[in-house]
């Protein structure tokens, strides 16, 4: 019998929730939703009752291997997947899939990244579990879809083929965050999911599709298969990285297989990839707004205020804005103008002087 390992890719900066997430401390580490838990924290609770905590990877940067191992206490060094630089979606699934052969060479991997909200949760591990029988039975490549409520522009879609008997449906195209025409015709059509970006294949599987898309980035890692779990590891992955494209794994693998199947899903999912998100999903008071911290407000409607560290605002006539206070940064924006955000940030990194504030 498999085993089923998860892995959690826990790399991003998260640039789109700056300033509260930087390089010293991204989005996934933080409880952005006010739960007590971080977005990690509750992802891998998620899958709690799943799987042995020995089957856990999470894949990150190793600059977080402190962070990750505080935040997650009941997990060791041996379930870290420590990257020396961050390359896509690709390479990092393809170490933790040759991580989990050398264990299990019938291993099941689920791949979901580490800053998700997913409010139902029964409904989600009965769609992984589908898609584990699916992928294990017949090698396919699985992803979970998400059934789409309005013509999201922000979100990658996939189109699929709605005959056949199974539940898993088969992917006739993956498009890119698309404009907003193209988005309502897509939400018209019926023919479209928004892509999650959770996945799930033998980790067998992966790797014979790299050998075929990827060549380069499966003969690497295929290289140094025997140095995984030894005291040479970490050297022989500096090699890797080094040399290796910077690919995702949609772009590299999903988009040019033949054997790529979704499976609809509905259990209350996010990707919660900017403030805008967040507010659409947190409560609000009778003004539409979302406050959080030592806040004083005067006529403010729908707008989303956060202050840390007990640090005082006073606002006065916004409506619709976006205002942040994280330690030595304060961020304003209109809601409307969210992307904007990310343009902050690359302003910001062409200025030697102000790479302190990321």
């Amino acid at each position: 019998m498999n085993s089923n390992y998860l892995l959690v890719m826990a790399g991003g900066i998260g640039s789109r929730f700056w300033p509260s997430s930087r390089k010293a401390k991204p989005k996934q580490f933080h409880d952005i939703l006010g739960t007590g838990k971080t977005l990690i924290q509750g992802t891998i609770e998620r899958f709690s009752d799943l799987l042995p905590k020995e089957n856990i990877m999470i894949v990150a940067h190793r600059d977080y291997k402190k962070l990750i191992l505080e935040q997650l206490p009941s997990l060791e060094e041996r379930n870290l997947v420590l990257e020396p630089q961050g390359k896509n979606t690709a390479p990092c699934i393809a170490y933790g899939a040759q991580k989990a052969l050398m264990e299990d060479e019938n291993a099941s991997l689920i791949v979901c990244p580490s800053d998700h909200i997913i409010k139902e949760r029964e409904k989600f591990i009965d769609q992984v579990k589908k898609g584990l029988g699916a992928s294990s039975s017949e090698n396919k490549l699985i992803t979970l879809g998400i059934q789409p409520s309005r013509p999201d522009t922000g979100y990658g879609y996939i189109k699929f083929d709605q005959g056949g008997r199974t539940e898993e449906k088969k992917v006739l195209q993956f498009t890119e965050k698309p404009n907003s025409e193209k988005a309502e015709e897509f939400l018209a059509s019926g023919d479209y999911l928004w892509n999650s970006g959770i996945f799930i294949w033998k980790a067998s599987t992966i790797m014979d599709e790299m050998k075929a898309h990827l060549p380069d980035l499966y003969n690497s890692f295929n290289a140094i298969k025997n140095k995984i779990g030894t005291n040479g590891e970490a050297s022989a992955i500096e090699g890797v990285y080094s040399k290796c494209e910077s690919i995702s794994i949609d772009y590299g693998i999903l988009e040019r297989s033949n054997d790529v199947w979704v499976i609809p899903s509905e259990f209350g999912w996010s990707d919660l990839g900017t403030w805008k998100a967040l507010y659409e999903m947190v409560e609000k008071d009778e003004d539409q707004n979302h406050i959080t911290g030592e806040i004083k407000t005067y006529d403010v409607r729908n707008s989303l205020i956060k202050s840390d560290d007990g640090k005082l605002i006073v606002a006065e006539g916004l409506d619709g804005y976006i205002m942040i206070q994280e330690g030595d940064v304060t961020m304003i924006c209109r809601k409307e103008n969210e992307q904007m955000v990310k343009t902050f940030v690359e302003n910001l990194k062409k200025d030697n002087r102000k790479d302190k504030f990321l």
